[in-house]
């Protein structure tokens, strides 16, 4: 197994050609220098897409808890549904994006028990939250209209 930590002694400076970068892992300051990236450099090139666009996840999630307040799982769950099984949220980006929503005052949560007699945080739209949500819409709806613009005339 190769050890990626290895310190900037380890490969020459001329090799590297920079010599302020001495922080920069040695897979990194090798990856500069090469004509071609190595596979193991950028694992994302064969990762296939999840089909949500980049930063719509929150507008999702307060459009979905806008009916009313639900846990982590019913959101990602009615995401999904109403996307016509298109659009999946996995658990790794819902709850950090949750726990992001509460910090900025957008959503309130309180303990509960779900469906299934299990302890789940239930969230709900705040004031703020609504505001946000507002303005993302009208943001979208001004954005996809330019786009379906230029689909249709070009």
């Amino acid at each position: 197994m190769v050890d990626w930590r290895r310190s900037s002694s380890d490969v020459p400076e001329s090799r590297v050609g920079l010599s302020n970068i001495r922080t920069i892992p040695i897979i990194l300051r090798l990856a500069l220098t090469c004509k071609r990236i190595p596979k193991y450099i950028m694992p994302m090139i064969n990762t296939p897409k999840t089909g949500m666009p980049a930063g719509a996840l929150p507008m999702l999630i307060l459009r979905v808890i806008q009916t009313g307040p639900l846990h982590g799982y019913a959101i990602a769950q009615r995401i999904h549904l109403l996307s016509s099984e298109v659009l999946a949220v996995e658990e790794g980006l819902l709850y950090p994006t949750l726990q992001k929503m509460l910090l900025k005052g957008w959503v309130t949560a309180e303990w509960g028990v779900s469906e299934t007699n299990r302890k789940v945080r239930f969230y709900r739209l705040t004031p703020e939250g609504r505001k946000y949500l507002k303005s993302e819409l009208a943001e979208y709806d001004r954005v996809s209209h330019a786009i379906r613009e230029i689909l249709r005339t070009a």
